[in-house]
């Protein structure tokens, strides 16, 4: 005996069709996708500043005497820190996920933080604190105009 065809009906059919690329599109407006797109572009930025810094950390490409375990417990901390939620960010944020967009803050935060208030540990670059402000003041304008056109 065969089972019979249980077929949903119309109003359920139409919740379990498949995604379609170009309804999706058409949901999105503007600045949703450069939010998107800049999403992106900080998950490539994240991901080879952690690899980086696990290459300093594993000492790739410096030979037999490693660079890492001569430098100071804060430094290495930091460095090993870096390198473990630059990566994760990275995930995250290629995803679009909301915690992914809340670990690179973090990130960008605490590398601006380690910058201005420790720089014996990474030698205090203004040049870096002011990239990751640029960056945080336009993920911030991005968001903003993104929910602007979702007001739901």
């Amino acid at each position: 005996m065969s089972d019979p065809v249980v077929m949903a009906p119309p109003e359920k059919q139409a919740a379990l069709a498949p995604v379609q690329a170009d309804e999706e599109k058409q949901q999105q407006g503007q600045w949703t996708r450069w939010l998107i797109w800049f999403l992106r572009a900080m998950a490539v930025v994240s991901m080879l500043k952690g690899l980086y810094h696990w290459s300093v950390v594993l000492g790739i490409g410096e030979g037999p005497d490693s660079r890492f375990s001569t430098e100071s417990i804060p430094w290495q901390t930091a460095t090993v820190y870096f390198a473990i939620i630059d990566l994760v960010a990275a995930v995250g944020l290629w995803l679009a996920a909301v915690w992914g967009a809340v670990v690179w803050l973090t990130a960008a935060v605490s590398m601006a933080a380690v910058q201005v208030f420790f720089p014996q540990i990474y030698g205090g670059s203004w040049i870096v604190v002011i990239i990751e402000l640029v960056l945080l003041c336009t993920y911030l304008v991005l968001a903003l105009q993104s929910a602007r056109e979702h007001p739901h």
